[in-house]
């Protein structure tokens, strides 16, 4: 059995595979699969509800794992074992780190994969049949090459159209606009520490997602003792990788004064923002 699948994002790259694709500018696919983590703008989730309108020759379909804001704040009230974010960290001797990333893994990754299970007719546990061949279209343009990425799966091969293409994100908007179509929005979650600055005062835009971030980040600063004790992580953790609470940051001096994680903001496992 083979199936071509798109991993949809609702970002700028991926939305514009998944319109190319209705178009019939790129080959069809069986189905879209948007990995629902809970934690998006509410832009993105008018996005997709906007896309589900355009697109009819294949389905779209939303999976989800767990809420991954929900288990944020099941962390910082001490009920949950394992941290799955990157939060950036300062020990009580001032040094500064950061903390492994899982949540794509588990959030996006394993949810997609699971699906795509599903649609293969798998049960839980149950191996593939001989010859089955899976392409999952990537949104990872030409200007980002450096997120292709294997799939550690065998029998699924990651596809980077965009790349194949020679497409860069400028392009993707453009691409877009040249349809009549209006740019989307950034996909990644609103409390996502990989944010740049110029990010973060996007984010801040929307009061009441900037509101449900600074209730997050003052519960996990006030409950440290209690994070400690149920996860095993004594230093204190931050969103913002200056170490300092993002409703305390001006974001325009942060960027005068240079990155400690020069770059990190761009670092993905190729499964998000996209």
């Amino acid at each position: 059995m083979a199936l071509r699948i798109l991993s949809l994002g609702a970002g700028v790259q991926s939305s514009t595979l998944a319109l190319m694709i209705e178009h019939g500018e790129l080959p069809p696919i069986d189905a879209a699969i948007f990995a629902d983590v809970k934690g998006e703008p509410k832009k993105v989730y008018e996005w997709l509800e906007y896309l589900k309108t355009k697109i009819t020759s294949y389905p779209i379909h939303v999976v989800t794992w767990r809420d991954l804001k929900q288990d944020l704040i099941d962390i910082a009230n001490g009920n949950r074992k394992k941290i799955p974010i990157p939060f950036f960290t300062i020990d009580n001797k001032g040094k500064k780190g950061m903390m492994r990333r899982q949540c794509t893994a588990d959030y996006k990754i394993k949810p997609v994969t699971n699906k795509i299970r599903d649609l293969l007719g798998l049960k839980k546990g149950e191996k593939r049949k001989a010859g089955t061949q899976v392409d999952l279209l990537m949104g990872i343009s030409q200007d980002e090459i450096s997120r292709m990425k294997r799939n550690p799966i065998k029998y699924i091969n990651n596809v980077y159209p965009l790349v194949e293409k020679k497409m860069s994100r400028k392009d993707c908007i453009t691409w877009m606009k040249n349809n009549s179509y209006p740019t989307p929005p950034r996909s990644a979650c609103t409390f996502c520490p990989f944010h740049s600055n110029e990010e973060w005062k996007r984010v801040k835009e929307n009061k009441e997602e900037w509101d449900e971030i600074i209730a997050l980040e003052k519960l996990l600063l006030k409950n440290k003792d209690k994070i400690a004790e149920a996860t095993g992580v004594k230093s204190q953790i931050f969103l913002h990788r200056s170490c300092k609470s993002v409703n305390e940051i001006d974001f325009e001096q942060e960027d005068k004064q240079g990155d400690f994680f020069y770059g990190m903001e761009n670092e993905c496992e190729g499964m998000c923002g996209i």
